[in-house]
């Protein structure tokens, strides 16, 4: 007799471990499946993101920021600091720790939520079944009155730069370099590309980055994208725009490897250039290999995704997806709250989620962070609007901490002065937009955000200055006359 439960969530990343967890909370018997094992070969949930996704690439990111600040940018504050070093096998070191103690976290809300973790890969079949396949290879057929599928993604390979981990890597394997590559090469310059390249140029890395696209982050308001272009021009990533890479080829150089990288520039000139390491980074793709049978009823669409409504109910009854599986943006966090919605509307309850506010984050530095419709799409749509700006350079406290880089941009309708949008390069972009991001929730206008009282001096003014400036009443700038 198969064991059943009233949900089984195939991943455990951060869509399907938070409706794990949000599911059991609402008294249903439940399962999650991870397939994930860490470098010593052990069950860990987490999934991509925990274990090789946002939570190492972050905590890169913040020790080779440090490491540049001490190396670079103490002087400004009457800082001496001499002999600055950095020890990469360490700094990995520290990543890896974060990691095991986030992973160990999901562990044990699982235990304190009584979710059934299982470790190995789930498949579904017909009605409701899961043929679970355990890492030793032992097989059970599980049953469940609703299945949440969330496998998340994985990276896109190329036939023109085959992953190799060794020279030739994917984002994964730019997580664990040993030593700082003297010349390090990058296809795609998108959200990944961009962190990852930051990380090893701060550390001392020439960066190039390699980018088929004409236009710099098109899926981000192009006057934010233009600005966080002269940034990284100023900060020394090469970034080479409309580069169709066509071909590499690794060799050997005496004892160490390089990789070729053949690639057509701008005016369709073919290129070369020799790199130490070749990072791919060109996009993510849901995965799916595996997961289904022919005769469970789950439908993909024409992208591989698997097709859902806007409540991620898949085409077959009590089959759910989320995450990065299903459409829209591939998000931590937008598919955590799809998870919360689908555990709630599984347990009878009538959530739904607003997908027109969910932030997008590039963790550079600054940071580049946006909510709702960019001024290309509102454009595009024929909608009437009207745009604050304010530059983090005329910022007090930003002044105070040698952070002037960037603007806060905000959009409102013509006529309502509802907020439509809000896109910031800067200092803890992150943290600003997720304050309008509130007030998109709640239909708040320009004018609510510049009638509320910020604290002084902070970086949240610069908010509260772009949303007085739509109306023309910016205090601490000269207001733009109105067209």
């Amino acid at each position: 007799m198969s064991t059943k439960y009233d949900v089984i969530v195939i991943g455990a990343g951060p869509a399907g471990y938070v409706a794990a967890i949000r599911a059991a909370q609402l008294g249903l018997k439940t399962a999650c499946i991870e397939k994930w094992k860490n470098k010593e070969g052990k069950g860990v949930n987490g999934g991509t993101c925990l274990n090789v996704g946002c939570i190492p690439s972050k905590a890169l990111l913040d020790s080779s920021h440090k490491y540049h600040e001490a190396k670079a940018d103490f002087d400004v504050h009457g800082i001496s600091a001499t002999g600055v070093k950095i020890n990469v096998p360490s700094m990995i070191q520290r990543k890896d720790e974060i990691v095991k103690q986030l992973t160990n976290g999901v562990a044990g809300l699982f235990t304190s939520n009584k979710v059934t973790s299982l470790f190995g890969t789930g498949k579904l079949l017909a009605g409701h079944k899961v043929q679970y396949t355990d890492h030793n290879g032992k097989e059970e057929i599980l049953e469940a009155d609703n299945v949440i599928l969330a496998t998340g993604s994985i990276p896109v390979a190329i036939p023109v730069a085959k992953v190799d981990n060794d020279v030739i890597v994917d984002s994964t394997g730019a997580l664990e370099f040993q030593e700082v590559p003297k010349r390090l090469g990058v296809i795609g310059a998108g959200v990944i590309g961009l962190e990852l390249g930051s990380v090893w140029s701060r550390l001392g890395s020439q960066v190039v980055l390699l980018e088929a696209l004409e236009d710099f982050l098109a899926i981000m308001d192009q006057q934010i994208a233009k600005d966080a272009k002269k940034i990284f021009y100023k900060q020394g990533l090469d970034i080479r725009l409309n580069c169709r890479v066509t071909g590499s080829e690794v060799k050997s150089k005496g004892k160490k490897k390089e990789v070729v990288v053949t690639y057509k520039d701008a005016d369709g000139n073919e290129q070369k250039e020799i790199f130490d390491k070749l990072i791919v980074c060109v996009g993510r793709r849901p995965f799916t290999d595996g997961l289904l049978s022919e005769d469970c009823g789950v439908k993909l669409d024409e992208r591989g995704s698997i097709y859902v409504n806007d409540l991620c109910s898949t085409s077959a009854p009590g089959v759910w997806a989320i995450g990065d599986v299903v459409r829209g943006p591939m998000l931590a966090h937008k598919g955590s709250e799809e998870g919360v919605m689908v555990a709630e509307r599984i347990a009878g309850q009538k959530t739904v989620m607003n997908y027109d506010i969910i932030p997008n984050v590039i963790y550079t530095h600054p940071e580049i962070a946006a909510v709702g419709q960019t001024e290309e799409q509102l454009k595009a749509n024929g909608e009437k609007y009207k745009v604050g700006i304010f530059p983090f350079a005329i910022s007090g406290r930003a002044m105070a901490a040698n952070e002037r880089d960037g603007m806060v941009k905000m959009i409102a309708h013509e006529e309502t002065d509802r907020i439509l949008g809000c896109h910031i390069v800067g200092p803890s972009a992150a943290d600003l937009v997720q304050q309008v991001a509130i007030a998109m929730e709640f239909g708040s206008s320009a004018e609510d955000i510049g009638m509320t009282v910020f604290g002084h001096p902070t970086l949240s003014e610069a908010v509260h200055e772009a949303a007085l400036a739509v109306n023309g009443h910016a205090i601490h700038m000269a207001n733009r006359k109105r067209r």
